[in-house]
């Protein structure tokens, strides 16, 4: 399997111009088409406007949402009309929580979804939706870049968090093109159950499938020496000099990771490298 089809999802170009650049590179490292959805949100909530201001209200912020796509489609075009890769943009407007269909639709038939950093100073909620949106409705990988990446996403080193379950499995079997490619994957256990299936050897039954597979591996296993998960990946990401994350994502409802925080989210808020995601 190869990345050929790449989407991005942009509501502010001027926002998302590193994502946009970095979708770009990817695409053409990978020889691959890049689709870009322009996003004009109508945020209205009807609930909260007396009666009779609806309609004109309603309007309004449909006319905001639609100017909005359509600016961010003119900025689009006119940057990619200058690459030297395949493109194609659409603009659509949605209303925030019709967004989990309208970008799922498009995201099922992507290979690989690119996307900034979806939360942090001045991003809407509809960052966060269309993250979640390619995951859970449209069933396909994302990459997250950070704020000023400004690489095609080599990888040449990988951390892997590796804990057995079903979302992490998924994340490995969806990145393989990027495991493939990389000169090491580095399988990261932190603190393995003493009485779990891998207990006499954890990461090395996934290190055999991967190895059949011409990837490259070591396992490193990691204690919980600080209080978050993420916290421990990032440290080790930096000590080890690795170019990207590979994870399971959301491995406890989304309203628990949303509300408590989680390895997700925190991944998403304080990565130095890309993270790639499935669930």
């Amino acid at each position: 399997m190869a990345y050929k089809t790449l989407l991005t999802i942009i509501t502010d170009a001027k926002a998302a111009a590193t994502q946009l650049d970095a979708a770009v590179a990817i695409a053409r490292r990978r020889d691959a088409h890049l689709d870009v959805l322009c996003l004009g949100v109508d945020r209205t909530q009807t609930g909260y406007y007396y009666a009779g201001a609806t309609a004109f209200v309603q309007q309004e912020t449909m006319d905001r949402a639609q100017a909005d796509a359509r600016a961010a489609e003119a900025a689009v075009r006119a940057k990619l009309d200058a690459e030297d890769i395949r493109w194609g943009v659409d603009a659509v407007v949605s209303q925030i929580g019709a967004m989990p269909t309208v970008v799922g639709q498009r995201a099922r038939f992507a290979d690989l979804v690119v996307m900034g950093r979806p939360y942090g100073e001045g991003r809407g909620p509809e960052l966060e939706a269309s993250v979640e949106a390619a995951l859970f409705e449209g069933q396909v990988p994302v990459a997250i870049v950070p704020d000023k990446y400004n690489g095609d996403m080599p990888a040449r080193r990988v951390v892997l968090a590796w804990n057995q379950s079903h979302e992490a499995m998924r994340a490995v079997r969806a990145t393989l093109p990027i495991l493939k490619s990389a000169d090491l994957v580095d399988i990261v256990v932190i603190d393995p159950p003493a009485h779990g299936p891998e207990r006499s050897d954890p990461g090395g039954q996934l290190s055999q499938m991967l190895a059949r597979h011409g990837v490259h591996t070591e396992v490193s296993v990691l204690a919980k020496t600080m209080p978050r998960i993420s916290d421990v990946l990032n440290r080790h990401v930096r000590d080890s000099n690795a170019d990207a994350i590979v994870m399971g994502a959301y491995g406890h409802s989304r309203f628990r990771e949303a509300i408590l925080g989680g390895a997700t989210r925190n991944m998403l808020e304080l990565a130095e490298v890309p993270v790639i995601m499935a669930h």
